[in-house]
């Protein structure tokens, strides 16, 4: 049987207790704090619907709109940000704190970079790590957009941290991934089995050196777009056996539990894009 098509990841995922079924996601915006504006109710005046995610505190479904929310002044402004729901979560999991100093380590287009740097009020250090150049100029124009001043950025593969002779406090690792048919509705037609096992070892070896350049005692989180267990719990299990890390409770009701304590995101169950996080302290 042929490693890719619609039929053979419906087989490979139900036996993991998961089922592709057809989703229809709202567009979902995230308020940024770093902006005082009352964006909500700006909104609302404009004429579009809004309904707030029930899990997250700054964010809301666009239920619907007479103009794309993201081709008007507000959003030029960076009152806020166009981000799915599951997206959201992993900044949430790692917690980060104004004193702190913390890594994006795959940050293009910026949504959780922008996230995080309002979590930390733009105080302490963020850095930042994008592979493809063309991406970062994205990355650039939505860290001024929202007003961040507590970030540097670097157009490099994200080995490049060695570089700075630090240790951080905390790391997010958004990892490059298959992604999911939620979000892509070609995905069954241009995935492969063989193609996802190149992302994961693309993704080990991230993980690797966000070990290394995690202090002891550090938070890593670690999540995926994707819905496969080679790019997910498998690279959980690998860490776990190979590097000098432990997991902890992400803290989230949201998910269906995967290795005990990581979320796993079924879109039929909890009607976002498909999504797994990770929580990894690290040991001494």
């Amino acid at each position: 049987m042929a490693q890719s098509g619609k039929e053979f990841f419906e087989k490979r995922y139900a036996e993991i207790g998961g089922k592709l079924t057809e989703v229809k996601l709202s567009p979902c915006i995230r308020v940024n704090t770093l902006k005082k504006s009352d964006i909500i109710n700006r909104l609302k005046e404009l004429g579009v619907k809004l309904e707030k995610v029930d899990f997250l505190k700054e964010a809301y479904y666009v239920k619907s709109a007479p103009f794309s929310v993201g081709a008007i002044t507000e959003h030029l402004l960076g009152y806020y940000y166009i981000q799915s729901a599951a997206a959201q979560l992993p900044a949430i999991v790692l917690d980060p704190k104004p004193k702190e100093t913390v890594l994006d380590m795959c940050s293009a287009p910026g949504g959780k970079l922008t996230q995080m740097a309002a979590l930390m009020q733009n105080k302490g250090r963020l850095f930042a790590y994008e592979l493809k150049r063309e991406r970062t100029i994205s990355l650039i124009t939505n860290l001024e957009r929202c007003g961040v001043k507590n970030c540097v950025a670097f157009a490099s593969d994200a080995s490049g941290v060695r570089k700075l002779k630090l240790k951080f406090d905390k790391i997010i690792l958004d990892a490059p991934c298959s992604g999911n048919y939620a979000t892509d509705p070609k995905w069954f037609s241009h995935r492969t089995l063989d193609g996802i096992k190149r992302s994961a070892a693309i993704q080990k070896r991230l993980l690797r050196i966000a070990v290394e350049v995690l202090k002891p005692g550090g938070t890593l989180v670690y999540s995926t777009c994707s819905l496969d267990p080679l790019e997910n719990e498998d690279n959980v299990q690998w860490a776990l056996d190979n590097l000098p890390v432990e997991l902890e409770d992400t803290g989230l009701k949201i998910g269906d539990a995967a290795l005990g304590k990581c979320r796993r995101f079924w879109p039929h169950k909890t009607n976002t894009e498909g999504f797994f996080i990770a929580k990894f302290k690290r040991n001494g």
